[in-house]
């Protein structure tokens, strides 16, 4: 078996599973925001905080945010293998991708422990 450096999981099943798995987390968050917004009508600030001031919303984000870096991770990889040919420009775009969901994933980990 080839393991590729570059990849998240360390084959293609273990790829395909975590995307899956990440985009399920990612599914169920979006429900669960969705109903919450649909079922607060008066959405306030002491209703946001009080929302995101529980350890498992707390939680429950942070997994959530872990599912968007990885799913961006791997897909990202997956399609700049399948559309840029050029070794440099797709390392290039990789790398700026990489670290923007690096910092991405970093604020919003800074932002929610941070209430």
């Amino acid at each position: 078996m080839v393991n590729v450096a570059s990849t998240f999981g360390r084959s293609g099943t273990h790829d395909y599973i975590l995307l899956r798995a990440s985009a399920l987390i990612l599914a169920t968050y979006a429900i669960f925001m969705v109903c919450f917004l649909v079922a607060t009508p008066n959405l306030t600030f002491e209703a946001w905080t009080g929302l995101f001031g529980t350890l498992w919303m707390k939680v429950y984000t942070l997994l959530a945010l872990t599912a968007v870096l990885v799913h961006g991770w791997i897909g990202i990889w997956q399609v700049l293998t399948d559309y840029v040919k050029n070794s440099f420009g797709r390392g290039v775009l990789q790398f700026i991708v990489s670290l923007a969901l690096i910092v991405y994933w970093l604020t919003g980990l800074f932002v929610l422990w941070g209430v």
